[in-house]
């Protein structure tokens, strides 16, 4: 008989190429996001994607809006 072995995935977040560990399990992605202004201000209007599963962790990806000035 095969065993399953169930295991919770941990969080972690992408902003260009850069992996952020998550800072607080218990926030929301957007609650995380706007922990994260402050040490990345360009993701306060970046787009949030995911989870996509990575190994043993779930990755959410923050994804700078491409867009024009004026």
């Amino acid at each position: 008989m095969a065993t399953v072995t169930a295991s919770v995935l941990r969080r972690e977040f992408a902003y260009n190429g850069t992996v952020i560990p998550d800072p607080n399990p218990s926030l929301s992605p957007e609650q995380v996001r706007d922990t994260l202004v402050a040490a990345f201000p360009e993701i306060a209007t970046a787009a949030l994607a995911g989870p996509e599963v990575k190994g043993d962790a779930a990755r959410y990806t923050f994804t700078r809006a491409i867009g024009t000035k004026g």
